[in-house]
């Protein structure tokens, strides 16, 4: 048994570039970006961030979505696939590329904040306000299986 499986969390690096085949099937690529934080170690060395850049390539539906919806630094989770194909650049020399081929995607970043634009009349300190505040978990009272949504 064997998984190819990749789940990332990241932003994305520009806008994804779409283009339809003959028979009308949409692929759309774009990069995407996953960093580690700096850090110093217990013995004071200091750890830089790192930044891992990820090709990402995307069919039909999904797609035609990011072409839609997807933005230079929108916040993205990705499930997918690694793929690596090789080809002859114009040198003759053989090159390889690592593409994640995604088979899901939630977008993350609040609607109207994409590309550092905010929704009209709404002030910018506003719009991150979501991310900043705490969760409240409700009050639970006994009749609490009459409020499920199902």
């Amino acid at each position: 048994m064997s998984v190819n499986k990749v789940i990332l969390l990241g932003n994305v690096g520009k806008d994804p570039e779409v283009r339809y085949l003959d028979s009308g099937i949409a692929v759309a690529s774009f990069s995407l970006a996953t960093s580690d934080r700096a850090r110093t170690l217990p013995n004071g060395t200091q750890v830089p961030e790192r930044t891992e850049w990820h090709n990402l390539v995307l069919w039909n539906g999904l797609a035609e979505t990011a072409e839609k919806y997807v933005h230079k630094g929108d916040k993205l989770y990705i499930e997918g696939k690694i793929r690596t194909r090789s080809y002859d650049d114009q040198a003759g020399v053989k090159r390889y590329i690592t593409e994640i081929f995604v088979d899901n995607m939630e977008m993350l970043t609040p609607k109207g904040t994409s590309t550092g634009t905010f929704a009209p009349n709404q002030p910018a300190s506003s719009a991150a306000a979501p991310q900043s505040q705490p969760i409240v978990e409700p009050a639970r009272d006994d009749n609490s299986a009459d409020d499920l949504p199902f």
